[in-house]
């Protein structure tokens, strides 16, 4: 599906990101993996989309565009996002707290 001009793979069920895993009024993010250079909603997606493990974006890669606001189509930065993890500095939608307890899974986390 593409979502604000950017394609966003996997179980997608409407124009803010939401997918059939996450879909409050606050998961509006897709992250974009770094192994594959797409976007999806979520790890899920990811994992039952592809053959291949997901690879963590390092510390030293925080300057790069990988998160997608399903409000209003912005891309952050690594550092944005996770500076702003409450709600998106462009549209100041609010993203869902809990995605928090996933940031291993996508991020590198600091010694």
């Amino acid at each position: 599906m593409h979502i604000h001009g950017q394609r966003v793979q996997g179980k997608v069920i409407d124009s803010q990101t939401r997918c059939t895993h996450y879909h409050t009024k606050r998961d509006i993010i897709a992250i974009k993996f770094k192994c594959c250079g797409t976007y999806y909603p979520c790890y899920q997606c990811h994992n039952e989309s592809v053959d291949h493990l997901p690879e963590r974006w390092a510390q030293h890669e925080c300057d790069e565009k990988a998160i997608l606001c399903g409000s209003c189509g912005t891309e952050l930065t690594i550092h944005t996002y996770m500076k702003h993890s409450s709600a998106c500095p462009t549209c100041m939608h609010p993203f869902n707290p809990n995605c928090s307890n996933h940031a291993h899974i996508y991020f590198e986390e600091a010694d």
